[in-house]
């Protein structure tokens, strides 16, 4: 496991991994087996979400 500390919460990723359809992944395999792609694609959402709570 890496000493980085993440910066979104599990709550949170958790939220974004059930939009984008990668819940059952992580819930069964761990976030170890989310592809690079589905994770770049929860970053961009992540963005997404605290540039519209910005913008409020």
């Amino acid at each position: 496991m890496s000493g980085r500390r993440s910066i979104m919460s599990e709550r949170l990723k958790e939220e974004i991994a059930k939009e984008l359809g990668v819940y059952e992944t992580v819930h069964s395999k761990g976030w170890g087996d989310v592809s690079s792609k589905d994770c770049g694609s929860m970053v961009r959402k992540a963005i997404e979400m605290a540039q519209r709570n910005l913008g409020e």
